[in-house]
C-alpha cells in the first residue's frame, strides 16, 4: 500500500517520530525527516521560515511530490511562571506555524490520495500547571486541522491524533499508572505510529478533519480520591 510513497515526518529521529518513520520505512516508502537531532536526511529547526524552505525545497527536488506530511515536532514546554515572550513564540513557530508552512509550501506538490496527519496531545484539551506553551500549541494544531481540512478539500485529507501517556521507552507500568486507563496500560509509540499509517491509506478515505484521541480512555476517566490508586494529595496507595 505505500510502496515507494513519499513520507515527510517532523521530528522524526526519536520518541512518536522514530516509530512513524520506521513504520512507514517497513511499510515500503521513501521517509525525509527534519529535526534537530542528527538524522540521515535534513538537520535544522523548524522555527525558521528558511529552514522550512530549504527542506521542502530538497524533497521536492529529490522526490518531486510528496504523498504524506506527517507534523509530530515537539514544541517547547514551559508555563506562565517561567516561559518568555521569545519562548512561548517558539513553542508556537515549532507547533503550529510549520505545520501550516509546510502544507502551504507542499499543497502544489501533493500526489492524489495525499494526506496531512497532525500530531496534536490530549494536552488540547485538559492541562497540569505550568505547560502553556506547549498546550497552546497542540491546541492551535488541533485547531489547524479542521481548517485545512477544508481548504484542502478534493486534494488532501487531513487529519489529527491526540495522544495521551505515551511511553517512548516502552516501559510496562503496573498498578495506578496502568489502571487509571480504561485500557489497562500506558500507550506506547506504536500506538500512534499504527493510527498514522493508517489515517494515510485508503482504508481512511472518507475521515478528513477529525482529532482521534488515543490516550487508552485515560481522558474518559474521572478519577477522585481513592480511585485507581491515587489519593486526594497525590500520594499513591
Amino acid at each position: 500500500m505505500f510502496e515507494n510513497k513519499v513520507a515527510v515526518v517532523t521530528g522524526g529521529a526519536k520518541g512518536i517520530g522514530k516509530a512513524i518513520v520506521e513504520k512507514f520505512r517497513k511499510a515500503g516508502a521513501k521517509v525525509c525527516i527534519i529535526d534537530l537531532l542528527p538524522n540521515d536526511y535534513f538537520v535544522g529547526d523548524l522555527a525558521h521560515q528558511e529552514v522550512l524552505e530549504r527542506f521542502a525545497h530538497k524533497v521536492i527536488a529529490d522526490h518531486g511530490h510528496v504523498d504524506y506530511l506527517i507534523n509530530n515536532a515537539l514544541p517547547l514546554m514551559k508555563g506562565i511562571e517561567d516561559c518568555t515572550y521569545e519562548e512561548f513564540n517558539y513553542a508556537l513557530r515549532v507547533g503550529v506555524t510549520a505545520p501550516f508552512y509546510l502544507a502551504k509550501l507542499f499543497a502544489p506538490h501533493f500526489a492524489p490520495g495525499g494526506a496531512i496527519v497532525n500530531i496534536s496531545s490530549s494536552r488540547d484539551r485538559m492541562s497540569q500547571p505550568q505547560t502553556e506553551s506547549y498546550t497552546a500549541a497542540k491546541g492551535g494544531i488541533s485547531a489547524l486541522t479542521h481548517a485545512l481540512a477544508v481548504s484542502l478539500a478534493g486534494k488532501v485529507r487531513v487529519n489529527s491524533i491526540s495522544p495521551g501517556w505515551i511511553d517512548t521507552d516502552y516501559t510496562v507500568y503496573e498498578g495506578p499508572d496502568a489502571i487509571q486507563h480504561p485500557a489497562g496500560r500506558v500507550g506506547n509509540p506504536m500506538d500512534i505510529a499504527n493510527m498514522v499509517l493508517y489515517l494515510c491509506s485508503d482504508q481512511a478515505g472518507f475521515i478528513t478533519g477529525e482529532n482521534i484521541c488515543i490516550d487508552g480512555g485515560m481522558t474518559r476517566q474521572m478519577i477522585y480520591h481513592n480511585d485507581c490508586g491515587w489519593t486526594l494529595g497525590g500520594e499513591r496507595t
